[in-house]
């Protein structure tokens, strides 16, 4: 979007009122080296020409201006850019081009109903290309008109197929959380750019979101075989294989990833729970603090924080973490949990009482069951640990048997909780 055509004045063109004294080749010459100067990136000398140029004609040479404007742009003097497009539209008011520049500057400026108006205005001279359709739907995402949005970027694809059109509607279906239509368009993105990494990524990442690691981790390969260093895939393929419990092998990929983006604090949270992973729990903390330093609005970086602590019996660490996650994140069952857990471990009963039933209130979960159990059972309360451990057979009993023995220390503690309230019985 940067540069698009030049105005009908074109390199050769003739200005509307070129001045006194200069002949059309002149202009020619000029318009020539303008343009050479601007692809060539040596702004300084392009301007220095342009305001010579607009000085001998009193500002009415139509492509100086717009070529002036296009740099103005590109030195993100976007308003200043915006009224030199102007003016190139008011001394050429049916080139289309000026016209687009003007909607771009809007939208770059955040102005997305007049830039949305200007884009209209050039379908009504007469124009219905890609770009301004595709621009349409851009405006109309950020006004949050997305059915609309969605029916620019379609006519777009129908006029000419793009990476970024694909890449925007598929985007708009993924915001609206409906993700099996945007797999859809970005499959079929896919036809049309095979090996382009990003599409593969982002296919990749919503086979995640859908719970579909395998499919997921087939994208995010073939996407690193196209692009080995894209630090984005390499952290989702990592995040895979770090759910498998193969620390070592994901380390191996973040290592790459971390040469490519250092100050990732994403990047850094997964290392940190690599390590947390292998019971190295210095290190864990290490790299999980500087995903906070990263990033201190990132609640699952406190989140994790607080379950590392937990786990290296730091408990007022962890009860701040858990409290600062909970903070960021409100409707996270799981951190109340693990907050009560936290507050039965530095003797506050009655507090984690009430961290386990906001969790329960939250979401009936069998570990929270079992675990508010447990903490009853050790406090003596066999009435209230019973009514809990029934509640968490009952949901138990509903999973599959996969996910029944998936975690041998929830067998294990059932087992011995149950024995345990056999004998207060």
């Amino acid at each position: 979007f940067l540069f698009a055509a030049m105005p009908e004045e074109g390199v050769g063109g003739a200005s509307h009122n070129p001045g006194a004294g200069q002949t059309q080749d002149q202009r020619e010459k000029q318009n020539y080296l303008i343009h050479m100067l601007y692809v060539r990136k040596q702004f300084d000398a392009a301007l220095k020409i342009i305001d010579e140029v607009l000085a001998a004609c009193n500002n009415m040479a139509e492509y100086p201006v717009y070529a002036k404007a296009l740099i103005k742009r590109h030195q993100g003097k976007i308003q200043e850019s915006l009224q030199l497009f102007q003016q190139a539209t008011c001394l050429n008011p049916h080139n289309i081009n000026n016209l687009k520049q003007v909607g771009r500057s809007l939208f770059l400026l955040g102005k997305h109903r007049p830039a949305l108006d200007v884009y209209e205005a050039a379908q009504r001279m007469g124009f219905d290309d890609w770009e301004i359709w595709h621009n349409k739907g851009l405006c109309c995402m950020y006004l949050k008109k997305y059915q609309e949005a969605i029916q620019n970027f379609k006519r777009a694809n129908s006029i000419q197929r793009h990476d970024q059109t694909f890449m925007q509607l598929g985007q708009i279906y993924t915001m609206q959380e409906n993700y099996k239509l945007a797999v859809e368009v970005y499959l079929e993105a896919l036809e049309f750019s095979p090996e382009n990494p990003d599409i593969l990524t982002t296919i990749g990442l919503l086979y995640l979101r859908l719970g579909e690691n395998y499919r997921a981790f087939d994208f995010l390969g073939n996407s690193l075989t196209h692009d080995p260093k894209n630090p984005k895939t390499i952290l989702a393929a990592g995040s895979i294989i770090q759910d498998h419990s193969d620390m070592d092998a994901a380390l191996i990929k973040y290592r790459v990833a971390a040469v490519q983006t250092p100050n990732s604090a994403q990047l850094w949270n997964n290392i940190g729970m690599c390590f947390f992973g292998k019971q190295r729990y210095v290190a864990a903390i290490a790299c999980l603090k500087k995903a906070l330093y990263l990033d201190p609005f990132e609640w699952i970086i406190s989140y994790n924080l607080g379950l590392v602590h937990l786990n290296s019996a730091q408990y007022a660490s962890a009860f701040h973490y858990f409290s600062a996650s909970i903070n960021l994140k409100p409707d996270f069952p799981s951190s109340y949990m693990y907050l009560g857990i936290t507050l039965c471990r530095l003797d506050d009963f009655e507090n984690a009482c009430s961290a386990y039933d906001k969790a329960i209130e939250m979401e009936s979960d069998h570990l929270f069951h079992l675990n508010y159990a447990i903490m009853l059972a050790n406090h003596e309360d066999m009435e209230g640990a019973g009514k809990h451990m029934a509640l968490f057979e009952e949901l138990f009993a509903g999973l599959d048997e996969e996910s029944r023995n998936s975690d041998p220390d929830v067998l294990e503690q059932r087992q011995v909780l149950a024995q345990h309230l056999n004998r207060g019985h």
